[in-house]
């Protein structure tokens, strides 16, 4: 197994080395010497000896940082990133192995990475993420907004041998082997980004299988394409079910604000985040979740005070049959729609949409409700955006983008509507948006009068 020298500069207070989140490597009085004060004991080998084999190193031990090895919590073994414009990515991995092809987009949260991970809208993609140092929180079941990881896989500058937080029951490391995502470190992710910004997103190959040379991957590169491609049925559920996962965690934003039961809402999965549906149970909602390809004829029997379109992967043009539903809804209930779901209500209404060059990933874009000048810092995930200019008559852009004047949000007071570009429910991102639930509850409420 691979092996880092160890120095007190190179530990964290909190460390995780051979799956045993217990662990504490902490320096004492001695800036040469390192004390483990864990409950478990720790893999460590001198390097005064010829000794190959690890020992244990118990609680309470103190030895001399400079003479010993001690074991990385992962596997690691060489691997590239080659990208659709021929340059080509040395790396280390973690994770799975193999060979993977997917579309590389950089996202700019400094937190979060759990929550990006199972983010369904990723599916298909390689998540770049710019902050450098991921994977010191570790991961923990709390944080997922899935129930499975739909990215194709994660590209970080170094990977934490540390977890400093004590909600954390895995390393990221075992978390994305055990789901079969694979992961590399080690590579200059500011470099990947300036290109990306660049030249716009970029499909990429990312392999540790020594037998392919760098041009077979470069092949596969240049013959995958993700535009027109329907990845939403993927990321859906099979049924419709009667969302009942509690409000009342530690971790809730606002837990407990609202009543529950008010309000029937059905929601659309195109890859909806738990979040999404916590945040309306909070408000009132009682939420019935069902397929993308659930009919519109099925929905409206239910009579529901109103209908969430929720956020999802990919093209929004690649799923007509989802934009035929939101059609046979729209202007007979109350209707909110969250960055997928924000597309193809701007498609049903006459609209079209496009792709932009490097899209919106992550937590810190600043968007202005033009009703009232207010500016909300929102966490952002899309490639695509809907053309103001194809909008009918009737249509209202209420929201931009203020980094590119994009469009951000749209409302459609005749016909009940009301659609976002940007995730109000955060998770991971700041609270700003949070209203929007809230404004969503007011549509329901009128048409209820």
């Amino acid at each position: 197994m691979a092996t880092m020298a160890a120095t007190v500069s190179k530990f964290c207070p909190t460390t995780t080395l051979e799956n045993i989140k217990e662990s504490r490597l902490k320096s004492v009085r001695n800036p040469n010497l390192v004390q483990f004060s864990g409950t478990s004991a720790i893999q460590y080998r001198l390097l005064s000896t010829k000794e190959s084999s690890y020992q244990k190193l118990k609680a309470g031990s103190t030895i001399h940082a400079d003479s010993i090895e001690v074991e990385r919590p992962w596997k690691t073994s060489d691997a590239r990133l080659v990208l659709e414009d021929g340059s080509i990515w040395r790396a280390k991995s973690f994770g799975a192995t193999g060979t993977q092809v997917g579309e590389v987009v950089f996202n700019t949260s400094l937190t979060g990475y759990q929550e990006i991970l199972t983010d369904p809208s990723y599916a298909g993609q390689f998540v770049l993420m710019t902050n450098p140092h991921i994977g010191n929180t570790g991961v923990n079941p709390d944080d997922e907004e899935s129930s499975q990881c739909f990215l194709g896989g994660l590209i970080i500058r170094s990977l934490s041998i540390c977890t400093s937080n004590w909600r954390c029951t895995e390393t990221l490391g075992d978390y994305l082997a055990k789901r079969n995502i694979m992961g590399i470190y080690d590579v200059d992710t500011r470099a990947i980004t300036r290109r990306l910004r660049q030249d716009g997103s970029l499909i990429g190959v990312l392999s540790t299988d020594d037998s392919r040379t760098d041009e077979d991957l470069l092949e596969m590169a240049k013959n995958w394409n993700i535009v027109g491609v329907d990845l939403i049925s993927g990321v859906s559920c099979d049924a419709p079910y009667e969302w009942s996962e509690k409000t009342d965690s530690e971790w809730e934003f606002k837990r407990g604000q609202h009543s529950t039961g008010e309000y029937h809402v059905i929601a659309y999965d195109f890859g909806v985040k738990h979040n999404i549906l916590r945040r309306l149970t909070s408000y009132g909602c009682k939420i019935t979740v069902v397929p993308s390809t659930w009919p519109a004829s099925e929905t409206l029997k239910l009579k529901p005070d109103g209908v969430l379109f929720s956020n999802g992967p990919g093209d929004p043009a690649a799923v007509p049959y989802a934009v035929e539903t939101v059609k046979d809804i729209i202007g007979k209930v109350p209707v909110f729609g969250i960055c997928m779901g924000h597309q193809l209500i701007g498609q049903a209404l006459g609209g079209k949409t496009f792709k932009m060059k490097f899209g919106h990933h992550g937590g810190n874009h600043p968007v202005c409700d033009l009703r009232n000048g207010r500016v909300d810092i929102s966490a952002q995930n899309h490639n695509y955006a809907v053309d103001p200019a194809s909008l009918p008559e009737g249509a209202e852009v209420t929201h931009i983008n203020l980094n590119d004047n994009s469009c951000a949000g749209l409302a459609f007071p005749k016909l009940k509507l009301m659609s976002l570009q940007y995730h109000p429910e955060s998770s991971p991102g700041p609270h700003d948006s949070d209203l929007a639930f809230g404004e969503f509850i007011e549509l329901m409420k009128a048409n209820k009068v």
